[in-house]
Order: C-alpha cells, then structure tokens, then sequence
C-alpha cells in the first residue's frame, strides 16, 4: 500500500434513533448517526408484515390449497 493516501480507520461511536449505541470501525470522523438498527429494524425482530400487492398472496394460496389440504390429510392419516 502506498503511504499517506489512506484515510483513518478508527472506531466509531453509531447511535440509533431507537436509543441503541454501539462501537465499530470506520473512516468517519467522530460518530454515526443512524435511523434504524438491528434491534428496531422489522426484519430482525420478526415484525415484518408480508405487503400482499394485488392479493398476490391470496391468490396463490387459494391455488395451491387443494394441494397443501390433500398433504395434512395424509400426514393425519397416518398418525
């Protein structure tokens, strides 16, 4: 690596808008401010909402539902 041309990788302070603060590596100066982290982020915590466009969802379940029905029945069957 060439000297002098690279900037400083120091530890950072990131504070999220939820109130989570946490340290890590970067080449900002001083901190890093965020609006949503892994603790708030809706993927992380399992909050997700499928956003069902057009009743997509609707309609794939009522095609394949025949199908999945015909599956528990076996597995009941035999139990």
């Amino acid at each position: 690596m060439k000297p002098k041309i690279h900037p400083k990788y120091d530890e950072v302070k990131v504070s999220c808008a939820c109130g989570n603060t946490f340290t890590t590596r970067s080449t900002a100066k001083d901190e890093i401010k965020v609006d949503i982290c892994s603790l708030c982020h809706p993927f992380f915590t399992g909050k997700q909402k499928l956003v069902d466009t057009a009743g997509r969802v609707d309609r794939y379940k009522r095609k394949y539902a025949k199908v999945l029905n015909k599956g528990k029945k076996e597995e009941e069957a035999k139990a």
